[in-house]
């Protein structure tokens, strides 16, 4: 007998591919947000560094609720894509990644951050002298002194993308085979009558993945830090 259903096999690999997705989108646009709250005096720093954060002190529903009046059919952003593009994002796994990637956004750049603070400026400064261009100077010198927290960001965005559940509820709904992660299959074993058990499989994988998760990023940063040395 096979220790999850097919229904749960389902869900965890939608769950895997939707926090694949999550992480893969926004790992660009967390890097240069980093880089900008870092590196740049720009005007209403202060209002972005506060939007960029936003997500880890509002309730998850709020979060979704405002990407279903964003994204949803009859949303701005949600009705253009439709029309244009023909990409609808409520109540479906892309939505879903979205969902997960706003909520764990501001993971990967506060590691992100902290990663560039420490960079040594004056490597950038010699390389700059010997006649380094900006981007020359970030592929060569910066982003691998910072590619540590990068790592650790991407890792620990992706073990919080398993466990989203508000967000992903409220924007996509539970939809079986195109919604339903593990949060919500578990959340759905809860409601259904003689569902402990498969509740208590789900919930106990949804620990492995993240334990597995948090490990994996401290000891990828770890390994890359000794490989970088002091």
């Amino acid at each position: 007998m096979p220790i999850l259903t097919a229904a749960e096999r389902e869900a965890l690999s939608l769950s895997l591919d939707v926090a694949l997705r999550s992480v893969l989108c926004s790992l660009p646009v967390a890097l240069a947000v980093a880089w900008l709250l870092t590196r740049r005096r720009l005007p209403g720093r202060l209002l972005l560094d506060s939007l960029v954060h936003l997500p880890l002190v509002l309730p998850p529903v709020v979060v979704g609720y405002g990407l279903l009046l964003l994204f949803g059919v009859r949303g701005p952003a949600g009705a253009w894509l439709l029309a244009h593009c023909g990409v609808r994002l409520s109540f479906t796994t892309a939505g879903a990644a979205l969902a997960t990637a706003v909520m764990a956004f501001p993971l990967m750049v506060r590691a992100m951050r902290i990663a560039l603070e420490n960079v040594d400026r004056g490597l950038e400064d010699a390389a700059r002298s010997l006649g380094a261009g900006p981007l020359d100077r970030f592929v060569t010198i910066t982003l691998p002194l910072m590619l540590p927290g990068v790592l650790a960001g991407a890792v620990t965005a992706f073990a919080a993308s398993l466990g989203e559940f508000g967000a992903v509820i409220t924007f996509v709904g539970n939809i079986p085979g195109e919604t339903r992660t593990l949060p919500l299959a578990l959340y759905t074993a809860l409601q259904a009558p003689g569902g402990d058990a498969a509740a208590a499989r789900l919930a106990v994988l949804s620990l492995v993945l993240g334990v597995a998760g948090l490990l994996l990023s401290e000891l990828l940063a770890r390994g890359l830090r000794r490989r970088l040395g002091p």
